[in-house]
């Protein structure tokens, strides 16, 4: 038998599973109805798509590396120190970043359970055990978390709100988790949807950015404003770990067409206004729809949902899956988060809403 030369990968890469974004396409199928990777359901601001094209012309120049006027739009739009802000291609990126930088072999990384999977691929990415805690009604657990922190432990990555379970921490839980975790410990705030959150007892993690050393907190254009073509995300940090990340980061990182797009974005509050209505009043709108049809729905705050399916195989998750990709709507499975009987359904269109929960009725009803 031949044995195989060539370069070999470090001790566990090969032991990663790649991650797999939801379904795009239905063979046969022109336009699907697309939710299952919670984009916008209204798409990108006009003046965001405007602002996009006229750097046709200019994709021959390289991008501000800095991204100084994209850090300062988003210091104006929150009230942020611009110094403090790290942009990256989408908040992947950011992630990546910490982890590269504070962690590695030996090292541990702590995520909560059913949080997002690129937390566990980036660890292992870097040579660090990837290390969950368990979950309290499908949200994080402060003192399970706690609870799992030891020596090794660098970086906590905590999802808030999190996705897929769409539930969250408020202040105070925030708050003692970050009491909780020794100084050396990078808490990382990842509030991908914080802009759908209507709690009165949510913050995203300035606060706690803007009083402790070790405290990140990450954000995107993917969701709310509709970029998530284009990768944009950024980080507000400390003055110390916004000093690393921009040493480790690619010095291009964000293309110039992103950057527009994200300033003009950022000050189109009115469709920011009309995104966050939209998605309210059919979340709200499908939830109900789905508990009617005997589909418990964890609470959410975010722009989807996720409905809980019985465990009879005809009326199951993947049941329900086929059922409707046979009808062109893509939604996404969750046995990859530990939850085989769920499946998460972006807030769509309205039409969009309405065509799922009258599928999922029919699914429902069959014998």
């Amino acid at each position: 038998m031949t044995q195989k030369t060539g370069p070999a990968p470090r001790p566990g890469i090969l032991d990663i599973a790649p991650y797999v974004g939801g379904e795009a396409r239905v063979e046969g199928v022109a336009r699907p109805i697309r939710l299952a990777s919670n984009e916008s359901a209204l798409g990108p601001s006009r003046k965001a798509v405007a602002a996009y094209r006229a750097l046709a012309e200019e994709i021959h120049r390289y991008p501000d590396g800095s991204a100084a006027a994209l850090r300062a739009a988003i210091g104006r739009r929150h009230g942020l120190d611009p110094e403090r802000i790290v942009c990256g291609a989408g908040s992947d990126e950011l992630i990546g970043l910490l982890l590269r930088a504070y962690a590695g072999s030996g090292d541990e990384v702590l995520y909560s359970r059913h949080g997002f999977l690129m937390y566990a691929i980036g660890a292992r990415a870097v040579g660090a055990t990837p290390v969950a805690a368990p979950e309290r009604d499908l949200t994080a657990d402060v003192d399970a978390l706690l609870a799992r922190v030891g020596p090794q432990t660098r970086v906590v990555l905590i999802a808030n709100p999190n996705n897929p379970t769409g539930t969250y921490l408020g202040v105070a839980a925030m708050d003692r988790l970050h009491a909780g975790l020794p100084p050396s410990v990078v808490l990382a705030i990842d509030a991908a949807y914080a802009e759908f959150v209507d709690r009165d007892d949510y913050e995203p993690g300035v606060r706690l950015v803007d009083r402790a050393d070790n405290v990140v907190m990450l954000r995107t254009f993917s969701k709310i404003y509709g970029l998530a073509g284009l990768r944009l995300g950024w980080a507000y940090c400390p003055p110390a770990i916004a000093d690393v990340l921009n040493r480790v980061r690619g010095p291009f990182n964000v293309a110039a067409p992103a950057i527009a797009a994200g300033i003009a974005a950022l000050e189109d509050t009115e469709a920011l206004d009309r995104a966050r209505a939209h998605n309210l009043r059919w979340r709200a709108w499908l939830s109900e729809r789905l508990a009617a049809l005997g589909l418990p729905v964890t609470p959410s705050v975010c722009n989807f949902v996720l409905p809980r399916f019985p465990d009879d195989p005809r009326r199951s998750a993947e049941a329900a899956f086929e059922f409707l990709r046979a009808r062109g709507i893509l939604t996404r499975k969750m046995a990859a988060y530990g939850l085989p009987q769920y499946l998460r359904i972006t807030i769509g269109t309205g039409e969009e809403m309405e065509r799922v929960a009258a599928a999922l009725a029919e699914f429902m009803r069959a014998p």
